[in-house]
């Protein structure tokens, strides 16, 4: 397995907006009846490399979406951007979804079926080419696609590890 690289970022003065990716009507039987309650998933980002998600529920929806919002502020992180895009192609799974992510050329946009392109934007990555492979369950495609872009690295830190020029890296 690889290592945690995520960055942790704490939300202090960041201008984060929300997304909502789904929200679900959950039931529970009791002995008087069913109780409704719901569950938001919300992905929060600064569309400048900083970007969380997060769950809520709560027995009203927009109870349920300010939680989640607390959440993801709770669960930021730093990724790299490179001229729009991401440093290098990324294959992430959590539980049955699976997802790949490849940098694309300027002006292509970002290519992201639903839960992944919530993520995509709020990170502020305009340029991309992403893949759903798994399961299309939103929860696990979010985590996925955090995974995916945690793992990322950026080319100086590449350098550094294999102690050769930032040249070398690019050039192989």
């Amino acid at each position: 397995m690889a290592k945690n690289l995520f960055n942790k970022v704490k939300a202090g003065d960041l201008e984060l907006k929300e997304k909502v990716v789904t929200i679900n009507r959950v039931t529970k039987t009791t002995k008087g009846g069913r109780t409704f309650s719901f569950s938001a998933l919300v992905v929060v980002g600064n569309e400048n490399g900083v970007v969380g998600h997060g769950l809520g529920k709560a027995k009203e929806v927009q109870e349920a979406i300010t939680k989640g919002i607390d959440d993801a502020k709770k669960n930021l992180i730093k990724i790299p951007i490179h001229h729009g895009t991401i440093p290098h192609d990324q294959l992430a799974k959590e539980g049955a979804a699976k997802v790949l992510i490849k940098p694309a050329a300027h002006g292509t946009g970002v290519i992201a079926g639903g839960s992944m392109r919530a993520v995509l934007e709020s990170a502020g990555i305009t340029d991309v080419l992403a893949k759903s492979l798994g399961s299309a369950n939103p929860h696990n495609v979010v985590k996925a696609t955090f995974k995916a872009l945690g793992l990322l690295r950026e080319p100086i830190s590449v350098a550094k590890t294999r102690n050769v020029s930032l040249k070398k890296v690019f050039n192989g």
